[in-house]
């Protein structure tokens, strides 16, 4: 065990807890000189509270999901072919630490209210996606090392609570912090319970998993100093939005995030979940509580017998580690929350930082029809969707919708017909929990009958609209609304066809559901009328916290997180479902899921300057899902006929996420966002742009034109470019689009890593230069002058912008090259070409 306080000198507890965490895996995993000045600079920064030094962080194991780990598997089988062509041996690209994937991204929701709504989405999940699991299970057998949590265990960050994390761990004799590192923003999760973890993108992973440590800047750290307690009826979805957006407004951009105070103490490990959960929308890489008596508490209710509490504590308590409430660590900035304050909050319409009080939703719709078409209103409830880790990890927020709709169900109410209504928790111990206190019923009574255990909804995988809704939506009768238990309702996330959605407690969720009109008010509107005339409202259908707390404690069993579990994974069909054997992968030519990209190889070029042409010019928030969506194949896209051409049902081609294993896809689906407004081609169909010759065409199109005349191009963007999902994709798809920079205004951090990996450099906008956005063409020019030798962490880059009228002018650009280690990326052309010289050189 490393004796935390013995490394930080004097005073140890004015260190966060965060850095107290890097110190130690520092201690450890690194040496000679290079660990001694990490350990200096994280004594040291209690005096600056920021630095610029780098570390090593060395995780214990590695997190993935079906869509993240299917394209960093796909590079590692690529690469693994280049290495056997090249006389090598293949099996030495094996991940060199534990990888956990789970298959929780490929659930759908097309089968919803019925009592066999689960087994008809998982057979279609399993059609859909049999190939892709093949490929998967093929993964498992030839990298001993990978390990494969089949669909129906639950969804990632659930399954590390609950099944996975070790808070401590013993490893070749050595006691030492549970630290690990997931390829999905919402790694944080975990953070709940007191694990330092957090979100790299999949190229990152890449090599973590071949043994490199990842590298970063000591970290800045946000502390967020709660005090007092939540006020009756108030949720930790109240919290958590609150919390994302009071740190959206501090400006947050990849800090630590740390939660101190006395208010630490009343909120339960399933509560701070949820807060955790939402760091990546409040823009931070963590959202850390440390370990207390809350945690050992947890770590009983779920069953955990193969984790020793005690040692846990003994551990956290010997080691510095563990959490004393009444200290104020020194952070870089600071922020204090009175508990009390917070009040029943939902977030929307378009972003989840967007902090609404309830009764506030039928102002933040928006424009809509005058009127509805008779059968539905002008604002309906389309999709209500009790989804995702973030809030279906809690049981009590489950408990919380179950007595509600119990409540519902005593007053006759159910859900309206036109609202597509699903419950997807993401364990399936929540459907033995809720069985047993008979809450199941009472949700399926009223619509909310389980469809499955996954991401669903949250992540784009709502399936079809219901046909009255689409009906009335595309005869511009209706204006649908989805809301949600998520955590991101950018627009188009949900459901390709819906900009507009609300993120709430499961509660909530099902309260609007029974409504069904998101024009009205959900506190003051009538849900029903009682026999005896009396209306009957949100107030008379929310139970209370002692209601909530005692059918919680009445309805969990610590066996059934285990058992529920053990049985998921004894699934008939994953275990009958066939798959390939051997070292290198044998890919089908005629595949539409699967083939090997042309990136992985090992003779990048080396950056040098370049002339390009503006491929988009963007403007904020843009997201991964802009870049590369996840959800539906719209049906009429270029990327469907291209699918359709080769075999494929135009309607049954499932979704964008399915085929992360296929580049030519892949790269036909970016920027087809219908919701993102282009400024080269302002009034040009989703994912159209302008060629230098002023034609207007699909972005891979005009991409391919560009390459044919041997010419790189680059993107333009504002605010938070890249912000939401931890996709690689997104970066994956810019380098087969030609793009070898992109200039914005600011980078969400996983999606800025994303881009360095692909040989992608990220140059930052100043505010001067923003507005100047909307003057580029695209007959203009940008001369980039890229100087490999010269490059470094923030090293300014000369940008010329070449107009086509002929005049010009200079721009100094920062380069958003954090490390040592993104330079060297960069130089290499990227993570493969780096990890594939490395291997060929070692002979």
């Amino acid at each position: 065990m490393v004796d935390v306080p013995q490394l930080l000198g004097d005073d140890p507890s004015r260190h966060p807890y965060v850095l107290r965490l890097l110190a130690e895996n520092v201690a450890r995993c690194m040496s000679g000189e290079e660990r001694e000045r990490a350990l200096t600079a994280l004594r040291c920064w209690v005096t600056t509270r920021t630095s610029r030094v780098e570390i090593d962080v060395t995780p214990g194991r590695l997190l993935m999901h079906d869509t993240t780990s299917t394209p960093a598997l796909v590079d590692l089988a690529a690469m693994r072919d280049c290495l056997a062509e090249a006389g090598r041996d293949p099996e030495v690209l094996t991940p060199r630490l534990p990888v956990e994937v789970s298959v929780d991204h490929s659930l759908a929701v097309e089968a919803y209210a019925s009592a066999d709504a689960v087994e008809r989405n998982q057979a279609l999940e399993l059609r859909r996606n049999g190939e892709r699991f093949s490929f998967l299970k093929w993964a498992a057998s030839a990298m001993p090392t990978v390990h494969l949590n089949p669909p129906g265990t639950g969804i990632m960050h659930t399954i590390n609570l609950e099944q996975l994390a070790t808070v401590s761990e013993v490893v070749d004799g050595f006691l030492r912090p549970d630290v690990m590192l997931g390829t999905d923003s919402h790694t944080p999760m975990v953070n709940g319970l007191g694990v330092l973890g957090w979100g790299i993108g999949g190229l990152e992973a890449e090599l973590v998993m071949l043994g490199l440590p990842t590298t970063l800047r000591i970290p800045d750290v946000v502390g967020v100093r709660l005090v007092g307690a939540l006020s009756e009826g108030v949720t930790a979805t109240d919290l958590a939005l609150t919390v994302t957006h009071l740190l959206r407004e501090l400006g947050v951009n990849g800090d630590f995030v740390e939660f101190h105070g006395p208010g630490v103490t009343t909120l339960t490990v399933g509560q701070r979940a949820v807060v955790a959960n939402m760091a990546p929308e409040y823009g931070a890489t963590t959202g850390y509580f440390p370990v207390d008596a809350a945690v050992v508490s947890y770590l009983g209710l779920v069953g955990r017998d193969r984790v020793d509490a005690g040692l846990v504590e003994a551990h956290h308590r010997a080691a510095g580690l563990w959490f004393d409430p009444g200290l104020d660590p020194d952070y870089t900035r600071t922020l204090e929350l009175d508990l009390a304050s917070v009040g029943r909050t939902v977030a929307g319409p378009t972003r989840p930082q967007d902090r609404l009080r309830l009764h506030g939703i039928p102002e933040a719709v928006g424009e809509r029809p005058s009127e509805g078409d008779g059968a539905i209103p002008a604002a309906p409830v389309a999709i209500a969707s009790i989804t995702s880790c973030t809030n279906t990890s809690d049981p009590s927020q489950l408990v919380a919708a179950g007595l509600l709709a119990r409540n519902a169900r005593r007053h006759g109410i159910t859900s309206k017909p036109w609202v597509k209504t699903s419950l997807a928790p993401g364990s399936p111990a929540a459907q033995w929990y809720l069985h047993r206190s008979g809450l199941l019923d009472d949700l399926a009574s009223v619509g909310f009958a389980l469809v499955g255990f996954g991401c669903t909804t949250c992540i784009g995988n709502s399936g079809s609209l219901p046909p009255e809704v689409e009906a009335a939506r595309r005869a511009g009768r209706a204006k649908p609304v989805a809301v949600l238990s998520g955590n991101r309702n950018f627009p188009g996330r949900v459901h390709p066809d819906l900009d507009t959605g609300f993120l709430m407690s499961p509660a909530l969720v099902v309260a609007h559901a029974l409504l069904g009109d998101a024009a009205q008010d959900i506190e003051s509107a009538v849900l029903a009328t009682t026999a005896d005339g009396r209306s009957v409202r949100l107030a008379d259908l929310m139970p209370t916290d002692a209601e909530v707390a005692a059918a919680t404690a009445e309805s969990v069993d610590a066996d059934d997180f285990r058992e529920a579990f053990a049985q998921a994974h004894r699934s008939e069909a994953w275990a009958a479902l066939d798959a390939p054997t051997g070292p290198t992968f044998a890919w089908d030519p005629d595949s539409t899921t699967l083939r090997r990209p042309p990136f992985a190889r090992a003779d990048a070029p080396a950056p040098a300057p370049f002339s390009a042409h503006p491929l988009l010019v963007l403007g904020d928030d843009i997201t991964t899902d802009h870049i590369s969506p996840a959800s539906a194949i719209p049906t009429d896209s270029p990327l469907a006929d291209f699918l359709v051409a080769r075999g494929e049902p135009r309607e049954d081609l499932g979704v964008l996420a399915a085929r992360r294993g296929n580049w030519e896809a892949m790269v036909r689906g970016a920027y087809v966002n219908a919701t993102m407004v282009n400024a080269l081609a302002p009034g040009g169909a989703p994912g159209t742009t302008r060629h230098a010759d002023g034609s207007v065409a699909p972005v891979f199109e005009v991409a391919e034109r560009y390459a044919a005349q041997g010419l790189p191009t680059v993107v333009v963007a504002g605010e938070r470019y890249g912000m939401g999902s931890s996709r690689d994709w997104a970066a994956k798809a810019q380098h087969l689009l030609g793009v070898r920079a992109v200039l914005a205004a600011s980078f969400e951090r996983i999606h800025r890593t994303n881009l360095v990996g692909m040989g992608i450099l990220p140059l930052v906008l100043p505010p001067h230069l923003r507005r100047t956005l909307g003057e580029i063409r695209a007959s203009d020019r940008l001369v980039v002058d890229l100087d490999a030798e010269t490059l470094a962490p923030g090293v300014v880059v000369r940008v010329r912008h070449e107009r086509a009228d002929g005049g010009a002018t200079d721009l100094d650009l920062v380069a958003a090259l954090e490390t040592t280690v993104e330079v060297e990326l960069l130089r290499s052309g990227g993570v493969i070409p780096m990890i594939l010289r490395r291997e060929t050189a070692r002979g």
